[in-house]
């Protein structure tokens, strides 16, 4: 069997999985359900039955393993410790596990929660166990099915490179010998994990088993779709936010070459054509007339004023250790601060598309999702169908950062494809991807304390406006009390030791689309507080470093990533004119991470960021390879926002429209990026996103150290901090 990563495109790929009766197990007090697999109907096969022990695992008679993938890839590195986890317990060699992604099937596949979603950093945690467990599980009944053939206690035998052996003797059979007598027996009641002192592959680096055919060309992503017969479709999406089409003139359009047809939607018109340049230069010929509806005057400004004028409300309290408010309000000395969060765009490499064929009696998708149910259900609504009806095909994500959680674009697809005779594909532009995205939106944030003689806090007070992206995307998980835990994480967890600390989120949602960006709730409140602790040390006169540890006494885990990150990073050298370092402290996702960033400023008022130090504590590691890409990731995602990122609003019209005015961080500006792990046994964190929210706090702290002027809102701009 090759060792390239293959990953199926459609259920007709591999022979199908029978529902088995679900195993439930134990590992010392730890217990975890498995998951039975879902039917599906296919022809006879000649080859023999596979093993299938649960939804996740098919083993077939030519020793192949094949893992059905409940998450997603969108570069994050999935595809590769996954198959690691089973491949730990199954004694497999992890190169030569087949990938499948799963179908549409929240209750099977939505680990732990019953939504099937890949985001919020929880991969590697949610599926840690439940994959180790299928493999345990399959490992123990093929050893029990050889065991039987030799007629010997399986006891005396254990599994290897895919096969199974017996101690004494060195007989050797491999699992594609097993599988038939393995679908016959019942699946144990109870499976052994292995402790972690046994591991043979986590917490090992392993290459990434999608390298390959990302440098290739053969990995596929949804703008690769290519169904025989497709037309190509170009979209005018409005240009204000709830805008709806008034007037079209199409005249010019429909007498243009290969353009084919012209659908009009409620806000939104597309060109059908032969081709994507035809369907693009008929869409630009279109004469449209718009209603621009309420947002018509809308404004960057006015949102800001919105969000500020909702901190006089009283919000939802996630925290209220003892009283904040009281001890702040009477305190004639405390220090205030406003805070400003931009708007932000994703700008994945991919821009959103589908491909979809819509007939009488169902409906066929093609496109990279987070939300593979949701997708599908959300389409078959649309389109008066039954969810059995319509057939999604999943591929890789070319990005994501939260972008792909939502469908709008898959829903407008599927209302165009209504309207054409056979299979259309749908890419939007640079422009349409960027100006009708689903952004992280403006929030406006009060930060208050009351210092003791000592110059450290004894009361904290974080009160913060904007949308609640859990309030729309998943209403089910608002607490009782109101509070958004997306919203308020970074904030109510913060890890300092303040005797009196107050976190308190007004909802307003705004006009605005607005959704989950990489690093969601501590991409917005990490680097608010970590600039505020910085100017209570600056406040104290105390070294930014020492001042942090001084108030971390009670949590080792967190002074120990911020005297390393300081220590690595030569903290308290000496350092040119307008040079500076900052660090910051982040605890979110179960992940403890301190950054140090270290730029210098030009007179004109130039950044340029030449190192970050980087120390991440995110428990038990399973591919330290994916860990140090994902903070190295983060951390330039998190750079290209406080550099460059921002999406302003005139007219109603999203000013930005491709990467000359919405930039990335350029491979000549990415720094030297030093990451460290810390070692231990500790519950597995995330590793996905809190690197951005931690490299936008420490940036802003060494733009102070380089230039003494604090930053209260991001990106940067040079007329700030050029030299007086």
């Amino acid at each position: 069997m090759s060792s390239d990563l293959f990953i199926a495109s459609s259920e007709d790929d591999l022979l199908s999985p029978q529902r088995r009766t679900a195993l439930k197990g134990a590992a010392a007090s730890l217990v975890v359900g498995f998951w039975s697999a879902p039917k599906f109907s296919f022809a006879a096969q000649a080859a023999p039955k596979p093993f299938v022990p649960n939804a996740f695992v098919t083993i077939a008679a030519d020793d192949s393993v094949t893992l059905t993938m409940a998450k997603i890839e969108m570069g994050q590195g999935t595809y590769t410790a996954i198959p690691m986890l089973l491949a730990e317990e199954l004694e497999v060699d992890v190169t030569k596990v087949k990938l499948r992604h799963a179908p549409p099937d929240a209750k099977t596949y939505g680990i732990p929660i019953g939504d099937q979603f890949t985001g919020g950093s929880t991969s590697i945690r949610s599926m840690f166990e439940p994959m180790r467990q299928a493999g345990a599980a399959a490992r123990t009944v093929l050893i029990q099915a050889a065991a039987e053939q030799w007629k010997l206690d399986p006891a005396g035998c254990f599994a290897e490179r895919g096969q199974v052996v017996h101690k004494a003797t060195g007989r050797r059979l491999s699992y594609g010998k097993l599988v038939s007598r393995a679908s016959q027996l019942p699946l144990p009641a109870k499976v052994s994990l292995k402790p972690v002192n046994e591991f043979k592959l986590i917490g090992k680096p392993v290459k990434r088993l999608d390298a390959k055919g990302k440098t290739d060309g053969t990995a596929k992503y949804g703008i690769d779709a290519v169904i025989p017969g497709m037309k190509f479709a170009s979209v005018v999406n409005s240009p204000v936010m709830g805008g709806k089409v008034k007037s079209v003139d199409d005249s010019a359009t429909r007498a243009m070459r290969g353009v084919r047809q012209v659908v009009v939607l409620d806000n939104a018109v597309a060109v059908v054509a032969d081709n994507t340049w035809y369907a693009k230069q008929g869409a630009a010929a279109l004469k449209i007339e718009w209603d621009d509806g309420p947002n018509a005057k809308l404004s960057t400004e006015d949102l800001r004023k919105l969000m500020v004028d909702t901190l006089r409300k009283p919000g939802a309290v996630a925290r209220n250790d003892g009283d904040a408010q009281k001890v702040i309000s009477s305190d004639p000395k405390r220090v205030e601060s406003l805070y400003i969060n931009q708007m932000l765009a994703h700008a994945a490499m991919e821009p959103v598309n589908a491909t979809v064929h819509v007939t009488a009696t169902g409906a066929e998708i093609w496109t990279g999702t987070q939300v593979p149910a949701r997708l599908r259900d959300s389409a078959a609504k649309l389109l008066g169908l039954p969810p059995e009806r319509v057939t999604l095909n999943n591929s890789l994500l070319g990005g994501g950062f939260g972008r792909r959680l939502y469908h709008d674009q898959v829903d407008q697809a599927v209302l165009i494809g209504k309207q054409v005779n056979g299979p259309v594909k749908i890419v939007w532009t640079r422009e349409e991807d960027i100006q009708h995205d689903v952004f992280r939106g403006l929030y406006a944030h009060s930060v208050s304390a009351s210092l003791n003689e000592q110059g450290y806090p004894v009361a904290l007070w974080h009160k913060f406006a904007g949308p609640s992206n859990l309030a729309t995307f998943a209403p089910a998980f608002i607490g009782p009390d109101g509070v958004d835990s997306e919203a308020v994480d970074g904030s109510k967890n913060l890890t300092y030791g303040v005797a009196n600390m107050r976190t308190e989120h007004v909802r307003e949602e705004g006009p605005v689309h607005t959704g989950f960006w990489r690093g969601v709730g501590p991409s917005r409140n990490v680097p608010v507080l970590e600039s505020f602790i910085d100017e209570l040390a600056v406040r104290a006169g105390k070294d930014p470093v020492e001042y942090r540890l001084a108030m971390l006494s009670k949590n080792d885990r967190a002074r120990h990533v911020v005297s390393r990150a300081a220590e690595l990073a030569k903290w308290g050298e000496k350092l040119p004119q307008r040079r500076g370092k900052g660090i910051a402290l982040l605890f979110a996702f179960d992940t403890y991470i301190a950054e140090v960033v270290d730029l210098s400023v030009d007179p004109a008022g130039q950044v340029t960021v030449h190192k970050v130090t980087c120390v991440v504590d995110c428990g038990l590691v399973v591919n330290p390879d994916t860990v140090v890409a994902q903070m190295q990731s983060g951390i330039n995602f998190g750079l290209t926002a406080a550099l460059y990122g921002d999406i302003t609003i005139k007219d109603g019209r999203v000013q930005q429209s491709n990467f000359h005015d919405y930039q990335p961080l350029r491979m000549s500006e990415a720094p030297l990026i030093d990451v460290e792990i810390v070692k231990n046994t500790e519950s597995l964190g995330g590793v996905g996103e809190p690197g951005t929210s931690a490299a936008l706090a420490a940036f802003t702290n060494a733009v102070y150290a380089a230039t003494g002027k604090r930053l209260y809102t991001l990106p940067v701009k040079p007329e700030q901090l050029g030299a007086t």
